[in-house]
């Protein structure tokens, strides 16, 4: 990833106004409260929302993004709510996260550069125990169509950084699916994600 794309992102949580708000994705927290506590991944997590909902959850949570500003505004919403996160900054290959290290990892609108999701995606998996879940909500290619009714809703304005199920299926092959779907969803996180959008949500149970 370029300097540009970090410095974005930088800019982006340097302000003291959470981006996307301080509450859980409606989607992630519905899914997080039907399971039972273990070991969590994070990537690409901003200011920290998603973890520190986990973490609050009984959840050993770890973390990643390329953004130093993102890491310092959720360590701060961390000790604001009492507990510990694992948050480390960089791209996923300098990181030191081990084969089968999780229980479970979370893709919460985790838009990767079009060059390198797909390896993103299978990098992750092999982080995940066999019978983890993986659970994910992301922007679909339909979305395009939302955000040029809408700015508000957010959201990439590059095709290839979006969705598909196909591209799902094919990221995550190895995987038992529970859900797979195109839905859309009134958004409603912070200053950047509001209106209605059309995502992809998928759960997926490792083999």
């Amino acid at each position: 990833m370029n300097e540009a794309w970090v410095d974005r992102w930088n800019d982006r949580y340097s302000t003291d106004e959470f981006a996307y708000g301080e509450q859980p994705n409606n989607y992630l927290k519905e899914q997080l409260m039907q399971l039972n506590t273990g070991a969590i991944l994070f990537p690409a997590e901003g200011e920290g929302r998603n973890a520190v909902f986990a973490a609050k959850l009984g959840w050993k949570v770890s973390a990643f993004d390329i953004s130093i500003e993102g890491k310092n505004k959720a360590l701060q919403l961390a000790e604001n709510n009492n507990v510990s996160i694992d948050y480390q900054v960089g791209e996923l290959q300098e990181l030191d996260y081990k084969a089968e290290q999780f229980d479970a990892i979370a893709l919460i609108y985790a838009h990767f550069p079009s060059a390198i999701k797909s390896t993103y995606h299978k990098t992750l998996s092999n982080y995940l125990c066999k019978g983890g879940l993986l659970i994910f909500e992301a922007f679909s290619k339909k979305h395009l169509d939302y955000l040029a009714k809408n700015e508000k809703v957010g959201g990439p304005k590059e095709i290839d950084m979006l969705f598909s199920i196909e591209e799902i299926r094919a990221d995550f092959e190895n995987y038992e699916i529970l859900v797979l779907e195109e839905k859309e969803i009134e958004l409603n996180e912070g200053l950047f994600h509001n209106g209605l959008g059309s995502v992809i949500r998928f759960v997926g149970r490792k083999k």
